[in-house]
């Protein structure tokens, strides 16, 4: 059984009504309370440093331990200083790019003393807006330096570059799997991987799965991070709410892959002001619903077995025919 994170800032949603004598003074500690709440929920994620403000490791790791939640890992934030705008590993001050690593080595510290082994770096900054901005063999050199430079800074924490095509700059450095492969090997480092989002993915207009596959195969699938959306930005929908057969495939490569690590949910119900508690339990219900569809093509049943043929032969009908019959519940001599 797969265990299953989700992002916290969720959790904000309704705070004046949850937690009516705060005054909107929630703290982190709060929003692990919530977070425990869910039915099956496993893990956590923490943004670094926003969520460790006034918080000791110490303390922080109780409180989870506490609420029988794990932590999935760390995820770095840069946008908390306004230094960051023009880049963090690519900023044009070096002072300013020092800084940006510096607390990056600084999260990871306090997420090996959280008891934490993934640091998530996504690196929205380090990118350009206009022709003629930026150096771009020089400042893909210095996203490579920083990169190897954090991730050499202990061995046992596993680094992951999540990328996306942009947002906030015009053009991230890192935007689509191809790219964020060949600086996972520039890099060169054992310790490092790559986090898939799934809206992200969508965005960069790539197949889920295809990409997972890409991963897998030349560097390391460390993260995966469960949403959906339209493919025209990062829209944090419900798991399965758009591409429900992509995310069925995707979850078929997850365990072809053999990937190990949590399902973590980058949803917004806070966009429209969902109830993040049912929607975030709705997620999981929905990951359970799917998992059972993807053990019944698994390779050792009878409809798993037939869509490897069809696979092999890349036959389009038969492959859907075998999906949607397991989709629907349908028995497996009606295709």
């Amino acid at each position: 059984m797969a265990s299953y994170a989700a992002r916290l800032n969720a959790f904000r949603v309704g705070q004046e009504k949850y937690w009516p004598g705060k005054n909107g003074k929630v703290t982190t500690l709060d929003l692990i309370d919530r977070a425990a709440t869910v039915p099956g929920l496993g893990a956590v994620d923490l943004n670094f440093p926003d969520h460790m403000a006034g918080i000791e490791a110490a303390e922080m790791k109780a409180r989870l331990q506490d609420r029988g939640l794990a932590l999935n890992g760390f995820a770095m934030r840069y946008y908390t200083d306004p230094g960051f705008k023009l880049g963090a590993f690519t900023n044009p001050d070096p002072a300013v790019r020092r800084a940006a690593i510096d607390l990056t080595k600084r999260g990871i510290d306090t997420m090996a003393e959280c008891g934490g082994d993934l640091m998530t770096l996504w690196l929205g900054q380090d990118g350009f807006d206009y022709s003629f901005q930026t150096d771009y063999a020089r400042v893909w050199d210095m996203e490579i330096d920083g990169i190897r430079e954090v991730a050499a800074h202990n061995p046992d924490i596993d680094i992951s570059l999540e990328y996306k095509p942009n947002e906030p700059r015009a053009f991230a450095l890192l935007p689509d799997v191809g790219t964020t492969l060949l600086a996972a090997a520039a890099v060169g480092r054992p310790n490092l991987g790559v986090t898939l989002d799934f809206a992200h993915v969508l965005y960069a207009g790539e197949m889920p799965a295809y990409a997972a596959a890409l991963v897998h195969r030349h560097s390391r699938l460390l993260g995966v991070h469960l949403n959906d959306g339209y493919g025209k930005r990062d829209d944090g929908l419900m798991a399965g709410s758009v591409h429900l057969v992509q995310t069925i495939e995707l979850l078929h490569t997850l365990r072809a892959c053999g990937y190990g690590r949590a399902i973590y949910f980058d949803t917004f119900p806070d966009i429209v002001g969902l109830d993040p508690v049912d929607e975030c339990a709705a997620n999981i219900g929905t990951m359970q619903a799917l998992w059972a569809i993807v053990d019944r093509l698994a390779p050792g049943t009878p409809e798993g077995a037939r869509l490897l043929q069809a696979i092999a032969r890349q036959d389009a009908i038969a492959s859907q025919r075998i999906v949607q019959a397991a989709l629907f519940g349908m028995p497996a001599a009606s295709v």
